[in-house]
């Protein structure tokens, strides 16, 4: 049985160097900025907010010259982890500079490293996830939408046809990298799969949001109906698809982001807890100790995975078991939450506190989706461990 590998690991000297400008910026940039919407986490949508953290250098910092400053993953780290846990609206540059970039970084040719590369790391180029299809959800080897080789007025490419859905912020993206079928799956079903670099305003392509109990829109479906990818557009080789999935859902799984979602909520209701007089918090400060004995855990957990990824690694077994983990913790915090205060949430007026809860508690429903769904999560790490 192939062991996890979880390295104890500390973050280097020079990132934590850089935690204090960053609390100072954030504190700065968010200072009006009201918990309710710090709680939407990294789902807030602010372009101007993504424009300022590309100026201060802080968009791309592992990308090598000549596109960024080669800095190290843990240094990125520090920056994502006090983005999260201030609840900035990261979402315009977020899956961009993820993993799109490192994608086209480490797969991509020139044209489309210069095409897309600069405009992600001024925080001006936003992408899209072009994974999951209807009827398929996270089982990324039963996808159907597919590209066929054609020639369109002299010009060598692709036709695609199918739909993409869960595409978050597909409505205000410039681009999606979707995984297509090209040939024929073989035994295993991950053969036969491409990636693209797809431009959404080509003729053909259409986006439709799929409104959430929230009634936010941030999810999207989008359709492809006969739309012309031209050749320079291939995302590596034919059939490297699935190779490049992997590699780039290490990426999606196992950040920060996938255990202080619902961090503006569990740091209020911390607030809330220390403000009531003892006799009124039986019980709270045990749960909240448990809260931070998991974040504290998952935390070491992602760091380690992170230190991997910085040192070229494919830690995606690793990143599956965060992910997994990570859900499990984010959507316990709102249960608890209430549980322990007795308060309920209100969307409609009340305290930051309910106005918080609420959100979160609605919201979490979907953080079993992002990235791979819980079964699917579990499914994988059975495999990996060769239990399945």
């Amino acid at each position: 049985m192939p062991p996890l590998i979880f390295e104890p690991c500390d973050l280097p000297d020079e990132a934590e160097a850089l935690r204090g400008e960053v609390r100072a910026f954030l504190a700065e940039e968010l200072a009006d900025y009201p918990v309710s919407k710090r709680a939407h986490s990294w789902i807030g949508f602010d372009g101007e907010f993504s424009r300022n953290l590309g100026a201060r250098g802080w968009l791309g910092m592992t990308w090598p010259a000549p596109w960024g400053p080669g800095r190290s993953a843990l240094e990125r780290y520090v920056v994502i982890e006090e983005l999260l846990a201030a609840g900035a609206p990261v979402a315009a540059h977020w899956i961009a500079e993820r993993q799109s970039g490192p994608l086209l970084l480490r797969f991509g040719n020139d044209e489309q490293r210069a095409l897309c590369l600069p405009g992600i790391i001024a925080g001006e180029t936003y992408f899209c996830i072009g994974m999951s299809e209807p009827d398929s959800g996270s089982d990324l080897a039963s996808i159907r939408s597919k590209a066929v080789r054609a020639e369109v007025k002299g010009e060598a490419g692709w036709v695609v046809t199918g739909r993409k859905v869960w595409s978050t912020y597909a409505q205000n993206s410039h681009y999606m990298i979707a995984l297509l079928r090209t040939g024929d799956a073989g035994e295993s079903r991950h053969d036969g799969t491409t990636q693209f670099l797809i431009d959404l305003s080509l003729p053909g392509l259409e986006v439709r949001p799929i409104r959430n109990l929230l009634g936010d829109e941030e999810f999207n479906e989008v359709t492809f109906d006969e739309v012309f990818v031209p050749e320079a557009m291939m995302i590596g080789a034919e059939g490297e698809g699935w190779r490049q999935v992997t590699a780039e859902l290490a990426f999606e799984r196992s950040g920060p982001d996938r255990f202080l979602s619902a961090y503006a909520l569990l740091a209020e209701l911390v607030r809330f807890v220390s403000a009531l007089p003892s006799d009124a918090t039986a019980g709270a400060h045990d749960a909240i100790g448990r809260l931070y004995a998991h974040l504290t855990s998952l935390r070491a957990l992602s760091i380690s995975v992170a230190t991997r990824l910085d040192a070229g690694e494919e830690p995606a077994l690793e990143a599956s078991v965060v992910k997994d983990l990570g859900v499990t913790f984010e959507q316990s915090i709102p249960e608890i939450a209430q549980q322990i205060l007795g308060i309920a949430p209100r969307l409609d007026g009340g305290s930051d506190f309910e106005a918080s809860l609420a959100y979160v508690q609605q919201a979490c429903v979907s953080f079993s989706l992002r990235g791979g769904t819980t079964e699917i999560m579990r499914g994988v790490i059975a495999r990996g461990l060769g239990l399945r």
